[in-house]
């Protein structure tokens, strides 16, 4: 079951709001917007800064509205579909170049092997395997493989081969004529050979390399482009009406469900220069000292049944609003602890699926995307500061990962509501005014949107 934002900041801070105020406005002649925009605007002009936290909507199939909205779902759905598509396939090429570059860089490995007196043994036998395996092999029975393990007197043929380095050295050996007179050609072929595909190879690495570049860059794009799609697919994704009654199947009813906070900041300097807290509150020793933020917060939830009706603009919706103001106050920690909780929770949830379809693979590469794309001064001076954190190409997507310690950090945090550890001056004077500041708000928008429709409210 899906909780409230009123449900996740009383399980979160332990805490109940500190007013509460509902208004029911019934009308099926004029359209929820109004309602909804001089609220937020209200808002607004009261230095609450509102954000939206929750918007929902669900039809009854019958309606024209569910088609509709149906029918531009699909859509986008397809749009995103075809564009995850692409992103797989520009990711299973990032992969196969990643491979293959790993395996250039091996086999160059041994051509600066052969500069090295102490390694140019090894490095030459590396390629003179590499070259029967890839080059010798293709003649068939007259490669040195072939004969040497299929055809009678040439058993010696592939050790006498990995011996010699030139056709001088060939002469010395004791082997008989017709041994000797395919070495001959084969060592010159090899030598060759070992010249022409060192510079082949450089030249084939160094074209992968800018080709993966491309690629990263058209996964950053393909991301891009698929980002709007598939966040319009999924606002345009109805809620569940379950068994709520006023949803009936052959109706022609829709079901909105919307929350915004609005926060204000405790100012210490102005509260104390008013006279609400004492005088050396105002000090700039004393406000670089504390560390919190106090807000004052107000949440209003918007519960709409309407009856939606088509025009040529789109649909206009008219019926019955049902809004619940709450006053909240709450610290900076315990507004974080709230956002973290609606991180995990279906309230807001935001583009799991791009990320999952490449976040793991790009994490898993990072270290040879960076060492393929980077110049080497650059990947040593990065190597140097042990930059733990975000990876820059997950970064494209919206990804940005937390180091280990932080998400240890996260694991041994406790479960249930957070504890305030609250000094004097926050327990006598800075919770009591964002309490008081939370309430006198709450009530005054409440207040404020009943007079200014004609509604009973109290006097000032």
């Amino acid at each position: 079951m899906v909780k409230t934002i009123a449900e996740i900041i009383e399980g979160v801070t332990g805490k109940k709001p500190e007013d509460t105020h509902k208004l029911v406005y019934d009308s099926p002649t004029e359209t929820l917007e109004p309602i909804y925009f001089f609220i937020l605007d209200l808002m607004n002009d009261l230095n609450l800064n509102p954000e939206k936290l929750v918007d929902n909507f669900v039809s009854s199939p019958g309606s024209q509205h569910f088609g509709e909205m149906g029918q531009r779902a699909s859509i986008m759905q397809q749009q995103g579909a075809k564009l995850l598509g692409d992103i797989n396939t520009v990711l299973r090429s990032i992969l196969n170049l990643i491979y293959d570059l790993r395996e250039f860089k091996i086999r160059l490995k041994s051509y600066e092997d052969l500069k090295n007196s102490s390694k140019k043994a090894s490095a030459l036998l590396s390629l003179k395997q590499l070259w029967m395996d890839k080059v010798d092999i293709q003649k068939g029975n007259s490669s040195i493989k072939a004969m040497a393990l299929g055809q009678a007197g040439f058993n010696t043929l592939i050790d006498a081969f990995l011996v010699v380095d030139n056709d001088s050295d060939i002469d010395r050996l004791d082997l008989n004529q017709i041994v000797k007179r395919i070495l001959k050609p084969r060592i010159h072929e090899f030598n060759i050979w070992v010249k022409e595909s060192e510079g082949e190879l450089k030249k084939r690495f160094q074209i992968e390399k800018t080709y993966l570049k491309s690629q990263v860059s058209s996964l950053k794009i393909y991301s891009r482009w698929a980002k709007p799609y598939l966040k319009a697919a999924q606002d345009l994704e109805m809620s569940e009406g379950g068994r709520n009654p006023a949803l009936v199947k052959m109706f022609n009813s829709l079901l909105l469900e919307l929350t915004i906070l609005g926060k204000q900041k405790l100012d210490v300097k102005g509260e104390s220069k008013s006279g609400n807290f004492p005088p050396f509150f105002a000090e700039e020793k004393f406000l670089n000292s504390v560390k919190e933020t106090y807000n004052s917060c107000v949440l209003v939830d918007f519960k709409f049944r309407g009856i939606p009706s088509r025009t040529q603009a789109g649909f206009v919706v008219g019926g019955r609003a049902e809004i619940t103001f709450r006053g909240y106050a709450l610290t900076g920690e315990e507004i974080k602890k709230v956002n973290d909780e609606l991180e995990k929770s279906d309230l807001n949830d935001a583009l799991g699926l791009i990320k999952a379809a490449t976040e793991e693979s790009l994490e898993t590469l990072k270290e040879d995307i960076e060492e393929y794309l980077e110049d080497k001064e650059e990947l040593e001076e990065k190597t140097k500061k042990k930059m733990s954190g975000s990876n820059p190409f997950l970064a494209l997507f919206g990804v940005y990962n937390n180091s280990k310690e932080s998400k240890e950090k996260k694991k041994k945090e406790k479960a249930g509501p957070y504890r305030r550890h609250l000094k004097w001056y926050e327990k006598e004077y800075f919770i009591p005014a964002i309490e008081k500041k939370a309430k006198d708000t709450a009530k005054t928008v409440f207040e404020i949107y009943k007079k200014a429709h004609g509604m009973a409210a109290p006097p000032n």
